[in-house]
C-alpha cells in the first residue's frame, strides 16, 4: 500500500479485539509516513509528528482541519496546540496500540499539513 493507497481510503470499525499491526507490517507501513516517529508511551506503540507553523492562529487552523478530518472518520489523535506548533498522536485506544487506521490517518494528516 503506497502513500496514496492510505490517503484514499477511509478507516476501518475498530473493535477491542481488533489485531494490532504485525511487525511485518508496522515495518511496511512506517515507509510511507516519512518523519512521524513511533513513542510507546505505557506500554502503548503510538504515532506522533509535530507540524509547524508561523503563528498560533495557523496552527490552530490546522488542529480544526484535523479534528474535523477525526470526526469524519470516527478516529481521534490527541492534539497539542502551541504557538507555531501542532504535535499530533495516533493510536487505537480500544486496542491499546497501532491499527492500520493510525497509519491511514497520519498519513491523511500530512495531506492536510501539505494542502
Amino acid at each position: 500500500m503506497s502513500t496514496n493507497e492510505l490517503t484514499s481510503v477511509h478507516c476501518e470499525a475498530c473493535r477491542a479485539d481488533a489485531p494490532r499491526v504485525s511487525d511485518d507490517e508496522l515495518a511496511s507501513l512506517i515507509k510511507k509516513i516519512p518523519d512521524w516517529n513511533i513513542e510507546v508511551r505505557d506500554g502503548i506503540m503510538q504515532l506522533e509528528k509535530s507540524f509547524s507553523f508561523n503563528n498560533f492562529v495557523d496552527a490552530v487552523a490546522f488542529t480544526n482541519r484535523v479534528g474535523e478530518l477525526a470526526e469524519s472518520e470516527g478516529h481521534h489523535p490527541a492534539l497539542l496546540t502551541e504557538w507555531g506548533k501542532v504535535t499530533v498522536t495516533w493510536w487505537s485506544h480500544k486496542i491499546k496500540g497501532l491499527h492500520r487506521n493510525d497509519f491511514i490517518m497520519s498519513a491523511r494528516t500530512d495531506q492536510i499539513a501539505a494542502s
